[in-house]
């Protein structure tokens, strides 16, 4: 059966289709030996490649429903494929695939935790991660010493970085005692460290970071760093929802991989509330 180049190609994983639209403009990519037009359809039978590399049609054909995981990344994990230095990745603990590839949604450092997107839709992971979307990412900061009000007032009228003007969206105080003291931040865009770099720009100091929500996806107080699950079926709908993008019609598997072991206690992510909860002063 005959699809769109874009669309088979988006779903594989390559870019979005918008990107592979602009890849056969520009002439990069080929069928049978010549240049691809916008609107071609191919089968299994064709040879496609992009920039002179081969894509295997015939998989990229026979993807499955997308999947997407929900993963608490815990300090000390590459988000990347492989590390030289062999350090662990948030890839070596993932259910392996077959006819698809799981694609990181935006980049978590690796002294950073929390919340990380993964799916095998390369269409929704484009959208999410493109500027243009303003997705918004929240995250819980713990900052060294008191921060005044001016600095609060800067960091949310918008600050210079090297790479341009930063601001959050938005900034609560959410508590803390002696040396460290928590916020919760805001951001629609997803630039290398913006977080610490924006903090840093104003002699601020962050000693912990975690993401604690993609858009319309929280991180689960349940879900314990290392461990995943699959997005639950209102999830899906409302990611590919706030991408644009029409959710997929089968439901994923029921989310199970996030509970954590009988007679175990999960600390909540959120440092705040284990205090309020062990009775002691945010």
């Amino acid at each position: 059966m005959a699809e769109r180049l874009q669309k088979i190609l988006a779903r594989a994983g390559y870019g979005s289709r918008r990107e592979i639209e602009d890849w056969i403009r520009a002439g990069r990519i080929h069928v049978n030996g010549s240049p691809a037009g916008l609107g071609l359809s191919v089968t299994a039978e064709d040879t496609i490649e992009i920039d002179g590399r081969p894509v295997a049609v015939a998989v990229a054909l026979s993807q499955p429903i997308p999947r997407t995981l929900l993963y608490h990344k815990p300090v000390g994990e590459l988000t990347t494929r492989a590390d030289p230095q062999g350090r662990p990745t948030v890839f070596d603990t993932l259910p392996p695939l077959k006819t698809a590839r799981w694609i990181a949604v935006g980049r978590l450092d690796l002294t950073t935790a929390g919340l990380l997107l993964l799916t095998t839709d390369g269409e929704l992971a484009n959208r999410l991660m493109h500027p243009s979307s303003e997705i918004e990412r929240e995250y819980a900061v713990r900052v060294l010493g008191t921060v005044a009000p001016a600095v609060l007032e800067r960091l949310l009228g918008g600050v210079e970085l090297e790479d341009g003007r930063a601001a959050f969206a938005a900034l609560r105080d959410a508590g803390g005692s002696g040396a460290n003291h928590w916020y919760h931040v805001t951001l629609k865009e997803g630039r290398n460290r913006e977080v610490r770099r924006m903090w840093e720009s104003q002699g601020v100091t962050v000693s912990r970071l975690m993401r604690v929500r993609f858009g319309p996806i929280g991180l689960p107080r349940e879900l314990r760093p290392g461990r995943h699950r699959p997005l639950t079926r209102p999830e899906v709908v409302a990611l590919y929802r706030a991408a644009g993008l029409t959710p997929p019609r089968v439901s994923p598997p029921r989310a199970t991989g996030g509970k954590s072991p009988p007679g175990k206690r999960t600390r909540s992510p959120y440092p705040s509330q284990r205090r309020r909860k062990r009775g002691e002063k945010a």
